[in-house]
């Protein structure tokens, strides 16, 4: 199998190019991956350095809204897993413009592209921000969209268009919606690896209000697997919630990162939420649709895994300092 994986420099993408080539996942053995990827801040050739060699990898710098570069890059695969977006909250409150430019209209070149093709699968990979906010239980597939970020709301215009391609065409699409993301290799804007590296560096972190928004977290490992799977064996036109059973306030989550970096309280900085009362005060998936029809079940414990992502990002100053010190994130 050949798979075209767009945004495949990213934190997410790359996990999946990384695995996929080491084989972890049985029913993809052997795969070859052609990474499309732009190279925007968030996009880093050294998330791909272990896999550069590999005679089963490609990659192609292009934008995914280029119909003529996406024609050419899905024709030459039998499947396409599509992670290419702009994904930043805060980033997207500043100005929308670029979100609804990759993640809309990104995507429908995309399954444009796929139109001409004899794809096997088109896995379009989304966020549980676009079912808003839940206050208590857990969404299934069937939650209606109610996005409150411009970032979510691009986010859940994609999963339309992903449906309607599937719905009309035919196309076989599933699309799969994943809660928070932890991992090594995750860009220094979002709070896990922004605050384990400001506390390193002896900086306070920003905690908006009272840290009381419960957000469900998910090892990165665990998502790809996820995705593999939907990718093998899901269902054409599906959508499969995958989440990773771990709740926390940001608040909890903070006092975690201060306790395993050694610190106190006096270094969170309680500032005020730019997004107001349109926070979503909490996401969570019910994952019982992949669980049953896929067999998936998060295998990374939440605080194993966020002991090794900061002995991780504790190891690889090298790989994030330059990041920090050329980007406009909050220090």
């Amino acid at each position: 199998m050949r798979i075209l994986v767009t945004g495949g420099a990213g934190f997410i993408g790359s996990a999946f190019t990384r695995n996929v080539l080491a084989d972890q996942y049985p029913d993809l053995v052997g795969a070859e991956v052609i990474v499309l990827d732009k190279l925007t801040y968030a996009g880093n050739l050294a998330n791909l350095t272990d896999v550069e060699d590999s005679d089963r990898y490609e990659f192609v710098q292009g934008d995914i809204c280029d119909p003529e570069l996406t024609a050419e890059l899905v024709g030459k695969v039998d499947a396409v897993v599509h992670f290419a977006a702009e994904s930043h909250v805060d980033r997207s409150i500043l100005g929308g413009a670029d979100f609804v430019l990759t993640n809309v209209l990104g995507t429908q070149t995309l399954l444009q592209a796929a139109l001409a093709t004899k794809l096997q699968k088109f896995v379009h990979v989304s966020t549980d921000e676009v079912y808003g906010s839940i206050d208590e239980g857990s969404w299934d597939e069937l939650q209606p969209l109610e996005p409150n970020s411009p970032y979510s709301a691009a986010k859940a215009g994609s999963d339309l268009i992903a449906r309607a391609y599937a719905k009309t065409h035919g196309l076989p699409v599933a699309i799969t919606r994943c809660s928070n993301n932890y991992g090594p290799y995750q860009f220094p804007e979002k709070v896990i690896p922004l605050f384990v590296t400001n506390l390193m560096d002896g900086l306070k972190v920003p905690l908006y209000g009272a840290g009381a928004n419960v957000r469900d977290w998910l090892h990165v490992d665990d998502h790809c697997r996820g995705i593999a799977l939907v990718l093998s064996k899901g269902r054409a036109g599906e959508i499969y919630n995958i989440g990773g059973g771990t709740e926390l306030t940001n608040a909890e989550l903070t006092e975690k990162l201060i306790e395993a970096t050694g610190r106190d309280e006096s270094y969170i900085e309680r500032i005020h939420d730019p997004r107001g009362g349109g926070h979503d005060k909490r996401y969570s998936v019910d994952i019982s649709k992949i669980a049953n029809e896929l067999g998936y079940q998060p295998l990374v414990p939440f605080d194993q895994g966020l002991a090794d992502t900061i002995k991780w990002y504790a190891d690889h100053r090298d790989w994030w300092e330059p990041l920090k010190a050329r980007s406009a994130i909050d220090r």
